[in-house]
């Protein structure tokens, strides 16, 4: 596997191993697990050239967030990509990222989606987003691109941008990798303490009896939303938002409504978790 840090290098390699091949790339912000390796087991059965890139987006993160704490493991992510075979390892610096600097930065905005939901919990969280990826699909220059589905309206936000600004890239969603008790498999999972890694699976298990309701039948949204974020708070967790959605446009569903999903997000002690369900009615 190579290792790059810049984009020209990047770039060269690209021309060079990635002619006449089929080139996915996996973006990723490190600190790998089962869920980041699962993209690129995907990306390696369906590519004949996989890029994995590993950069802390600072645009992402709020003034009072994690960037400077977000886990970082750059070894131990060499070594999980090798395993893998990937091809390149494309791991940047801010300063290569952003070289005039973050202030002026020209961003990418999808409008509505990236307001709702996270969007309105962590303002301008999307737009940090779609401005990086952007960039690593002009850098990479990929045929597809692979995203997990547990943030499933970072993965609705970024096809909307790729299909509105006629990117030459295919996103691929990935199914969510849980751990044995439900929990969707984060980096912020390492934040949980003792205690609370126990109490963390509600959240999935919470979402999965909303789920069963509206699979029943219910059409009563807002009163399941109500009664999930009540038992989040039960259980400990300060719940930003519990909520029934279109899987496309992100906002609420007509009461007839076949497919729908339900979404989300909760504070517990440092971490913020997020998990959604698709359910077909």
């Amino acid at each position: 596997m190579d290792v790059v840090e810049t984009i020209h290098d990047l770039r060269q390699r690209r021309r060079i191993q990635g002619i006449n091949q089929v080139v996915g790339v996996v973006p990723t912000m490190g600190d790998l697990h089962a869920g980041h390796l699962r993209l690129v087991d995907y990306c390696r059965d369906q590519c004949s050239f996989t890029i994995a890139t590993l950069f802390v987006n600072p645009l992402q993160f709020g003034p009072k967030e994690d960037f400077a704490s977000y886990p970082r493991a750059l070894a131990h992510d060499k070594s999980k990509l090798e395993q893998r075979n990937v091809n390149v390892l494309f791991a940047p610096s801010i300063e290569e990222m952003f070289p005039e600097g973050q202030t002026g930065q020209t961003t990418v905005t999808v409008p509505n989606l990236s307001e709702q939901l996270c969007g309105a919990a962590r303002p301008g969280h999307f737009n940090g987003v779609t401005t990086v990826v952007s960039k690593l699909f002009q850098i990479t220059q990929p045929d597809f691109a692979y995203f997990g589905e547990k943030d499933w309206q970072q993965l609705t936000i970024i096809k909307h941008m790729v299909r509105q600004l006629n990117m030459p890239v295919e996103v691929i969603g990935v199914p969510t990798c849980r751990e044995a008790d439900g929990l969707a498999m984060s980096s912020r999972n390492r934040y949980l303490s003792r205690e609370e890694r126990e109490i963390a699976p509600t959240l999935f298990q919470t979402l999965r009896e909303v789920a069963t309701h509206l699979h029943e039948g219910s059409s009563a949204y807002a009163d399941l939303e109500e009664s999930a974020k009540s038992q989040l708070h039960e259980v400990g967790f300060r719940p930003d938002y519990v909520a029934i959605r279109d899987p496309n446009t992100l906002k609420p569903p007509s009461s007839d409504q076949a497919s729908v999903r339900v979404f989300g997000a909760a504070r517990l002690g440092r971490a913020r978790l997020i998990d959604n369900i698709g359910v077909d009615r």
